[in-house]
């Protein structure tokens, strides 16, 4: 009769053990639903787009082919003596898709400098005209000489050959898609002494185009 009782007596405190576990995972299985419960609230959205595109623009100046009537910069004078001049044409266009807020030249000579380009007063001169045409070119290369059969206008007045960031101006080159009819001259002036003779100088022209003004686009 003892045992009996002795293995009752063990057999409801297995079964209270084991419904208390199952109790307890009941309730952690309802606090996981009102957790999950809680996260779907408010989880409303709406959503819209638009694509906005940018492209640059570019700014490009060219000068025409080399050794051509667009260009005839690269063909060398010699036998110079004071009061010559040297005409070479050159056509200058804007190629990008902008208009240019201005248009600079600058010269460097190349090399060791003479007096043909470090002297500022009896050195070389440098002047620039455009014609609202190209240029007519007459005369036995190198020596060329060239008229406008339209209208002419100055584009760089009679200065030293050796400049940095020097304004051009009545460009039509400044407009895209424009290009003007230059007629850049040198003289060796009258006043260049016999310390000038047998001297040889090459002068590099860069023209530079800067953007024009920036605006609401």
């Amino acid at each position: 009769m003892a045992r009996t009782a002795t293995s009752a007596r063990s057999s409801r405190i297995g079964l209270t053990s084991t419904s208390g576990k199952v109790l307890a995972s009941v309730a952690l299985l309802g606090v996981a639903a009102s957790v999950a419960g809680l996260g779907t609230y408010g989880s409303f959205t709406s959503t819209t787009s638009a694509s906005e595109t940018v492209t640059a623009g570019t700014v490009d100046v060219q000068l025409g082919a080399a050794g051509t009537t667009a260009n005839r910069l690269t063909v060398a004078a010699t036998g110079v003596i004071p009061g010559d001049t040297i005409q070479r044409a050159a056509t200058l266009t804007n190629a990008g898709n902008q208009n240019f807020g201005a248009v600079t030249l600058s010269t460097t000579a190349v090399g060791t400098p003479t007096l043909l380009t470090t002297d500022a007063l009896n050195g070389l001169q440098v002047a620039v005209d455009a014609c609202t045409v190209p240029w007519t070119e007459t005369g036995t290369a190198p020596a060329y000489t060239y008229t406008c059969a339209g209208t002419t206008t100055t584009v760089l007045p009679t200065r030293p050959i050796i400049g940095t960031d020097i304004a051009l101006t009545n460009l039509a080159s400044i407009t895209t898609a424009k290009a003007d009819n230059l007629r850049v001259t040198a003289t060796l002036p009258t006043t260049a002494g016999n310390t000038f003779q047998g001297l040889t100088s090459t002068v590099n022209l860069a023209f530079t185009a800067t953007q024009r003004a920036a605006t609401n686009r």
